[in-house]
């Protein structure tokens, strides 16, 4: 069962900008040291998939330097591993703006490999799945296309893409909408295809002139296409927006959230391996309920924040229901609430700065404060 992998690296963008400014949404960190990319791949490697190819399109800079060569995820091979899928994969190509435009983008790199399916996912997916059992599954119900999908009680407007299926899990009605209210089967946007049938379907998409992945092939699909669900169960995580975000990444903060999604089955959550001195804690410090990464120096207080590697939190400083990013500087006496402080933040001293945990205040890359 020859399976290669592709990732969206920027499909979603746009959804969390504060973040995305300086970096595509799969190297936007995540969990003290952690990427968002990391959980797509370390699912890929853990179910037995040794090539995977990530479409980028921009801000990939700080992507490529945290993925590099793979090795961290096994991926530096001489046949497979990791391959970075920039724009413009032929000179007659378009910048693409949506799932289907992307695919094609890549359309000869897909032509060019050997692997009989292919999995599609998300970047901004934080779970633990094995996704060798999504392709078995696949293969079993000898369909076209499988689509992942999980049960979420919805209860704002956002747009989701809403799945019916029947008593064999075949999809019959696809629709995207945001009126949607309650308990729904909803896309969890990852799912698989045969390779040869991918193939055709973008000949197809090209001679009708489609431009949707989910209006114009799964929508209007179902009748035409055996297209089938296969239900995730566990810890998902869709991070589409700052406020969700800031509410999934506190979540981490419950051991048994911690323990499923890192642990799951035995199946870790890889990332890139950097060689730092441990936390230091001041006599004076006081940490409760928090997760703190190797390279911190604390000498005030923390409770129920995340602090990534080489944060600094000065005497008297109090950070709480915070997310404070790489080598920030908290100034002495200063005081966080509800804040999300981006890579290299400064706050001075004497500093009062609070959010609420719906609308988490965001201190951008760099600024002082």
């Amino acid at each position: 069962m020859k399976t290669l992998g592709i990732i969206f690296g920027n499909l979603h963008d746009k959804d969390i900008g504060e973040l995305t400014a300086v970096r595509s949404l799969a190297s936007v960190p995540f969990g003290g040291r952690f990427r968002l990319i990391d959980f797509v791949l370390s699912n890929m490697v853990n179910s037995g998939i040794t090539k995977v190819g990530v479409i980028t399109k921009n801000n990939y800079q700080s992507l490529m330097d945290h993925v590099g060569s793979g090795k961290h995820w096994d991926l530096s091979r001489k046949n497979g591993g990791l391959i970075i899928l920039p724009p413009y994969g032929g000179g007659d190509k378009d910048l693409y703006s949506h799932r289907l435009g992307a695919i094609k983008n890549i359309e000869q790199f897909i032509r060019h490999c050997d692997e009989d399916y292919v999995v599609f996912s998300d970047c901004d997916n934080v779970c633990n799945i094995n996704l060798a059992n999504v392709v078995q599954t696949h293969i079993d119900s000898h369909a076209d296309i499988t689509l992942v999908t999980r049960k979420k009680n919805l209860t704002n407007c956002k747009p989701r893409t809403i799945i019916d299926i029947d008593k064999d899990g075949k999809v019959v009605k696809v629709v995207n909408t945001n009126k949607a209210s309650g308990e729904n089967i909803v896309f969890a946007n990852i799912f698989v295809m045969n390779r040869k049938f991918l193939l055709n379907l973008l000949d197809t998409a090209t001679d009708l002139g489609y431009v949707s992945f989910t209006h114009d092939i799964l929508a209007n699909g179902c009748n035409q296409y055996k297209i089938f669900a296969y239900m995730q169960d566990g810890y998902f995580a869709n991070i589409d927006s700052l406020s969700n975000y800031y509410k999934h990444s506190l979540e981490l903060l419950n051991k048994d959230i911690r323990d499923e999604l890192f642990y799951r089955d035995g199946a870790n959550i890889y990332t890139k391996v950097r060689d730092s001195a441990p936390c230091r804690v001041g006599s004076q410090a006081k940490i409760t309920n928090s997760l703190i990464a190797d390279g911190c120096d604390i000498q005030g207080e923390v409770s129920n924040s995340i602090l990534f590697r080489g944060v600094k939190i000065a005497k008297m400083a109090k950070i709480a229901n915070s997310i404070i990013f790489q080598d920030a500087v908290i100034g002495e006496g200063s005081s966080l609430n509800c804040v999300i402080a981006d890579k290299l933040v400064t706050v001075l001293e004497g500093r009062t700065l609070s959010g609420h945990e719906t609308h988490p205040y965001f201190i951008s890359k760099h600024a002082v404060i």
